[in-house]
């Protein structure tokens, strides 16, 4: 018995059959629609996938935010959550795998509503890195410039300049010890003048961090 011939077309050399997910999507583009592609859609998902992969280092105050703003369903939290908990490779590969139906089933708003957290840890990560690095560097000039202290009273009056003066004039005299002691073969040690000094700087930079950053500034900041 010969089997029946399928209903379709050809379009640049392929066959199409009615019905078919190829179909609808030439069909959906001559009708002038928006409709993405097989193509976009597999990008998409995949997008959403490695999204949903990004979320699991996403901090607990971020999520919750997103939940709040209803970017973030309930069920995709407790997914998140879930997945963050098993450790089993398989299992958690098909935790991810239900995360990703989850993300495929957000709106546009909200995807680009958690790229924006997801961005602003990065962010918040990198500016802490910063302050580390300006907080050592601001150390090493007070550590070996006498003209470094003027300057740094100059940028944050509100430090109190005796203790400041009083942990670098001790922390020159204990590294002046450890270069004797490097010279004899020991290993370097960090004097707690040294570290006070950095942990000072650090507050002083916090200080000025809070004065900067109103909280209906980061209210703002916040706003969807």
């Amino acid at each position: 018995m010969s089997r029946k011939p399928k209903k379709g077309y050809f379009v640049r050399g392929q066959f199409v059959a009615e019905g078919s997910e190829l179909d609808l999507e030439l069909k959906a583009e001559l009708k002038g629609t928006d409709g993405l592609s097989r193509t976009d859609r597999k990008k998409d998902s995949d997008d959403r996938q490695d999204l949903g992969v990004a979320l699991l280092t996403l901090r607990n105050e971020l999520i919750e935010r997103l939940n709040t703003q209803g970017h973030m369903t309930d069920q995709l939290r407790e997914a998140l959550a879930e997945a963050r908990r098993i450790t089993n490779f398989e299992g958690k590969r098909r935790q991810m795998q239900y995360v990703g139906k989850l993300m495929r089933k957000l709106s546009e708003e909200s995807v680009e509503a958690v790229k924006d957290a997801l961005n602003e840890q990065r962010m918040g990560s990198t500016k802490d890195t910063l302050a580390l690095h300006l907080a050592e560097s601001w150390r090493d000039r007070l550590m070996a410039e006498d003209t470094a202290l003027q300057e740094w009273m100059n940028d944050y009056p509100s430090t109190d300049s005796q203790q400041l003066r009083a942990l670098v004039r001790q922390a020159r005299k204990d590294d002046a010890t450890t270069k004797a002691d490097i010279a004899k073969g020991l290993l370097p040690r960090q004097s707690r003048a040294y570290r006070e000094i950095f942990q000072l700087i650090k507050e002083q930079f916090n200080l000025v961090d809070d004065v900067l950053h109103t909280p209906e500034e980061d209210q703002d900041a916040y706003k969807p």
